[in-house]
Order: C-alpha cells, then sequence, then structure tokens
C-alpha cells in the first residue's frame, strides 16, 4: 500500500467503503475517516507526493480523478461533478490545480 506507515489499512478500508457509490465522496469526511487529518505536516506533504503521480508539485484534475485509487488500486474514480468540486474546495489560489499549502490547508480543515 502507498500509504504503509502513514496511515493505518482498516481506516483506509472504511473511508473507502463511505464513498463506493458515485456521488458519495466528501473530502472532509474522507481525510478524517481514513485519519490523514490526524497526522502530522510531515505525513500530510508524503500523501500529497503520493497523490501528485507526475511529481509536479500540483494535484491537477486528472489527479484527482483518481485520488481514491491512489488508496486502493480497485477504488472507483471520482466522478466529473466530485472532481471539480474537490478541486473547487483545494484550489484557494485559482490557478486550476492544488499546491502542498493547499492541500494541507484542505486536509487540516
Amino acid at each position: 500500500m502507498a500509504f504503509a506507515g502513514i496511515l493505518k489499512d482498516a481506516e483506509v478500508a472504511a473511508a473507502l467503503e463511505a464513498c463506493k457509490s458515485a456521488g458519495s465522496f466528501d473530502h472532509t469526511k474522507f481525510f478524517k475517516s481514513c485519519g490523514l487529518a490526524g497526522k502530522s505536516s510531515d505525513d500530510v506533504k508524503k500523501a500529497f507526493g503520493i497523490i501528485d503521480q507526475d511529481q509536479s508539485d500540483f494535484i491537477e484534475e486528472e489527479e484527482l480523478k483518481l485520488f481514491l485509487q491512489n488508496f486502493s488500486a480497485s477504488a472507483r474514480a471520482l466522478n466529473d461533478a466530485e472532481t471539480k468540486a474537490f478541486l473547487k474546495a483545494g484550489d484557494s489560489d485559482g490557478d486550476g490545480k492544488i499546491g502542498v499549502d493547499e492541500f494541507a490547508a484542505m486536509v487540516k480543515a
């Protein structure tokens, strides 16, 4: 698991189960239930690095669409509405992508 040493498998599994239906993803609930919201700044930055698949120092819309698959390869992709809402929630400077500080603020919110 990509998040081994950062998150507990059981918490990740429960968080994924809670949003397995299309349209049910809520980033705030997910970050809390998987345990990421309670982690240190360093752990949140490590998580950002895993989710930032192209290592551009930003999480773009396509990476957000596949967000859940970072936690489990069998997880579903987010639908367009979920992806756009997730991006809007995290993109505080309006550049169309989420930087590490924006991600950390969103996780800890």
